[in-house]
């Protein structure tokens, strides 16, 4: 039992390397990137971020939201994926709240934004075994050169729309 457990550690150690690989590499045509880039493996973990600076990223993801007109639920954690702050827009459907604390904790746990595991999952099937949720929305928080928690949104019809509040979210949070 213990081999295929090492095994699968390895393939799931193997994953992440790639993924960082691919990450670090430019952007077709040299375009810039439309999110936050990952920060890397070595990114040491802060304290958990305040109950000031979650809603203030909250805040700045629902006007996002509201502007593309999608109810989403908006979910920030600390470093260690515990719940910070949450909030749920009228209208939101029922779903999205989990999604948006898993989305969130991933980006946490991972210190990676969860499009990372969304864009690798098909040419990466082992990506589906690390127990993260590979859907876009999930950002983490990098404040002071330490991952101080992370911001997962849900709602939009594509993971592009959550990626967008969370982007204006981690946006905010550099003002």
């Amino acid at each position: 039992m213990r081999i295929p457990l090492f095994a699968a550690a390895v393939l799931g150690a193997s994953a992440l390397f790639a993924l960082s690989a691919q990450a670090q590499q430019p952007a077709p045509g040299g375009a810039p990137p439309q999110q936050q880039a990952a920060p890397t493996q070595q990114t040491p973990y802060g304290l958990p971020i305040d109950l000031a600076l979650a809603r203030k990223a909250a805040d700045a993801a629902v006007a996002k939201a509201k502007q593309t007109g999608f109810p989403s639920a908006i979910a920030i954690v600390g470093p260690a994926g515990e719940l910070v702050f949450f909030e749920k827009m009228d209208n939101a459907n029922n779903s999205v709240s989990a999604l948006a604390i898993k989305k969130a904790r991933s980006a946490a746990g991972f210190r990676r934004p969860t499009k990372l595991f969304e864009d690798g999952l098909a040419t990466r099937p082992v990506i589906g075994q690390l127990g993260v949720t590979a859907v876009g929305g999930g950002m983490p928080i990098v404040l002071k050169a330490r991952a101080v928690g992370a911001i997962g949104a849900s709602g939009a019809p594509t993971s592009e729309g959550d990626i967008q509040a969370a982007q204006a979210a981690i946006d905010a949070l550099g003002k």
